[in-house]
């Protein structure tokens, strides 16, 4: 348990990104948060039927739990809102995590358990970073200039809002605008033109897919996260990498 300034236990918790998208300014450039441990008001949130069905019960637990001053959820990348999902979840009920996996070789349904502790953190390139959250990127059919940022709590948020907007026309078309709509909200200029109906309009009709693809990869490079997935050896004798879930039943008793 760290030494710390508050009136309850606390621990200090890494962030995958280092804090090295962050404004120097912000408690998180630090590269670390304080944590507050569970108690019965964080299992009183995680029971809250009314949360649950509204979506929010996690955001309300990590708002419940964040002791650093002055840092906001959705400050946070997502990647290292993850990290303290985890943290969260070890502090509150501990390393061991039960979970139920489907054996990718037989498709049969096998039991298992991981130490959350041993998971570790992605491996990203820092080369690119610059001090601030843009990067840019040559898509390598069109030439554009793409300048983007990674997506952060606040921004997953917005992405979801104008989702449910969009649910009734989805239902009807039966495509999701899901992934034109978080292109949209990542990308901030495209050849240097910063107004969004010009990224719109690229996003809807110009954005080859051969070129989103390689975009896509180029992110995943360059994203700080966890490694929320597990090694695991078949009962064949094969061995996969398989991923957790961290929903709501990540959470004992949520997921009772």
């Amino acid at each position: 348990m760290a030494e710390n300034q508050y009136a309850f236990p606390t621990e200090v918790l890494s962030l995958p990104s280092k804090g090295l998208l962050y404004p120097k300014d912000s408690p998180l450039s630090k590269g670390v948060i304080d944590v507050k441990y569970m108690t019965a008001k964080e299992e009183d949130i995680l029971t809250s039927q009314n949360l649950i069905q509204q979506g929010v019960v996690i955001d309300r637990l990590l708002d419940s739990v964040i002791a650093t001053e002055g840092v906001k959820l959705g400050d946070l990348l997502i990647g290292d809102k993850n990290a303290i999902m985890i943290g969260t979840r070890v502090l509150g009920y501990g390393k061991d995590y039960p979970v139920q996996l489907t054996d990718p070789d037989t498709g049969e349904q096998v039991e298992s358990e991981i130490d959350l502790t041993k998971l570790e953190n992605v491996k990203f390139d820092e080369s690119v970073f610059k001090g601030e959250n843009k990067f840019s990127f040559t898509l390598p059919n069109s030439k554009k200039v793409l300048e983007f940022k990674l997506l952060t709590h606040s921004d997953e948020e917005q992405i979801d809002a104008l989702l449910q907007q969009y649910e009734k026309i989805s239902s009807v078309t039966g495509v999701s605008n899901e992934m034109t709509l978080r292109l949209k909200h990542q990308i901030l200029s495209v050849d240097g033109e910063t107004d969004q109906k010009i990224i719109d309009d690229f996003v809807d009709n110009q954005f080859l897919a051969l070129d989103t693809r390689e975009f896509r990869k180029y992110i995943q490079s360059i994203q700080p996260d966890v490694d929320v997935s597990i090694n695991y050896k078949s009962k064949v004798g094969n061995f996969h990498k398989i991923p957790i879930s961290l929903g709501i039943d990540f959470f004992w008793p949520a997921g009772e």
